[in-house]
């Protein structure tokens, strides 16, 4: 009479999945996990911080213009005698909302013009490359500001000066910075599609819409991520640039962009009207760019390594 030893559940090796797989050595990354606890301050600051710190960042007093970092006022005033960390906690909701939904519109596009290249080739895969290194040679910033120049008093009159300005530069943003997803997802996609799991689902005749949105995009997710959390600081750096160059929001919003156009003529007599603002910027994107990072190689560990 044979007799099986049993195994305790515990000791058998329990297979990760590659999401697990990905957090386990994001966790390890020190500076993107440090990264990451500072962005998450960030965006708990600028959700929940106008509540509580419920100073006005519209109220004006000359008599207080310009003051330096008090009890009264902890990151001190502008030029109107208004509170810079109530303009701070404010205009961070606008640049990081600028930041996220133009990451989504640049995801978006990116995501669907990738998938259709690279699942459909041929004709179409060469058309849509082809206008995707058109796009690739355009110079950004320059488009950007002809672009709003021509287009924001129309969006004005449509949709307000707070509302249409909103729009428009997310739409810009995004529509001019689609092209690197593009190209990842259609590699992702060149590569799976070749599977023999993929040629078996077409076998038993999935039509290509299921194919591609349920059994391939799924496994080209990693890159995509990682592009969508490093496309909203470059989305945030684009606002703030478009903002310092006073064709962005209305003066009366306050991004961290409008506050150092408002900073420039006070560098030398009241400089912290531009070291907080700026080192508002400075964070969050560093902060994202460490997560970003941590992503990549989180995803790609061989990425990682190659460039150590």
């Amino acid at each position: 009479m044979s007799t099986q030893m049993s195994v305790p559940p515990s000791s058998v090796p329990q297979a990760r999945s590659l999401w697990q797989e990905a957090w386990r050595r994001f966790r390890q990354d020190r500076m993107a996990f440090w990264g990451s606890i500072v962005l998450l301050l960030i965006l708990v600051a600028v959700v929940l911080g106008p509540w509580i710190y419920p100073i006005s960042y519209s109220k004006i007093d000359f008599a207080q213009a310009t003051a330096p970092p008090s009890w009264q006022h902890p990151l001190g005033t502008n030029d109107l005698g208004q509170d810079q960390l109530a303009r701070i906690l404010w205009g961070g909701r606008v640049s990081v909302a600028v930041g996220i939904t133009a990451m989504l519109v640049s995801i978006l596009v990116g995501t669907l013009i990738g998938a259709i290249a690279g699942f459909y080739g041929g004709f179409i895969d060469d058309a849509l490359m082809r206008l995707t290194d058109l796009f690739l040679s355009l110079p950004q910033l320059p488009l950007l500001l002809l672009v709003i120049y021509l287009f924001r008093d129309a969006v004005r009159a449509i949709a307000g000066p707070e509302l249409g300005i909103f729009v428009l530069i997310i739409l810009v943003i995004g529509g001019l910075t689609w092209m690197s997803t593009a190209r990842l997802v259609r590699a992702g996609f060149l590569s799976m599609k070749e599977r023999d799991f993929i040629t078996a689902i077409r076998a038993f005749g999935a039509p290509p819409r299921r194919i591609i949105w349920l059994h391939i995009l799924p496994n080209v997710l990693g890159p995509v991520i990682v592009a969508a959390t490093l496309g909203v600081g470059n989305a945030i750096i684009t606002e703030s640039t478009l903002s310092f160059l006073g064709i962005g929001f209305p003066p009366d919003v306050p991004t961290w962009g409008r506050m150092l156009y408002d900073a420039q003529n006070y560098i030398t007599s009241a400089p912290h009207m531009a070291i907080f603002p700026g080192l508002a910027i400075f964070l969050t994107v560093l902060s994202i760019n460490y997560v970003g990072d941590g992503l990549r190689d989180a995803f790609d560990p061989q990425a990682g390594e190659g460039m150590n």
